[in-house]
């Protein structure tokens, strides 16, 4: 009974918001260059995620993320016409969901999923580190880059052979 309580308290609030911006929208019309597909899907990642957090249901924020995210990444490229860099921003999607999983660990005070989260982002990062200097994109690294992949390893490394069990 009380789950449905929340579910309904959850759409509610939900429609609110939604009501709220479009008619926000209709009395200040310089807003409406804000609502384009871009904007969209960032907000329903924020959405999800909100409504993960409003529901108790913690691991919504992993999708929330991801989506949200993705929306960003589609915003940027459509606001500069950048689209080339897919080739390698592509590789900040699992850290997203790294985003996501370290959320709902700190919610659920879950150690685990965490490090795990740490985990997915930092290698998120990494490879999006080498993609970028690879394909030219990002030039801080020059022809260093694979100092990043060796980096990576000893994390892997250091981990495995740390672990217990």
């Amino acid at each position: 009974m009380e789950r449905t309580k929340r579910s309904g308290m959850a759409v509610g609030a939900v429609l609110i918001i939604i009501g709220a911006w479009l008619l926000i929208v209709q009395f200040i019309p310089a807003l409406r260059g804000w609502f384009s597909w871009p904007t969209i899907i960032i907000a329903v990642g924020l959405l999800l995620f909100l409504l993960g957090l409003f529901l108790g249901e913690y691991e919504m924020a992993i999708p929330g993320c991801i989506v949200g995210g993705i929306g960003g990444i589609l915003f940027w490229q459509n606001t500069t016409g950048n689209w080339e860099s897919w080739s390698y921003i592509w590789a900040l999607i699992p850290g997203f969901a790294g985003t996501g999983t370290l959320i709902a660990g700190l919610s659920r005070r879950d150690g685990g999923q965490v490090q795990g989260g740490l985990w997915t982002m930092l290698v998120s990062a990494v490879l999006f580190l080498v993609f970028g200097s690879l394909f030219g994109a990002i030039g801080v690294l020059g022809q260093y880059w694979p100092v990043l992949l060796i980096v990576l390893g000893l994390f892997a490394l250091v981990q495995g052979l740390t672990k217990r069990g």
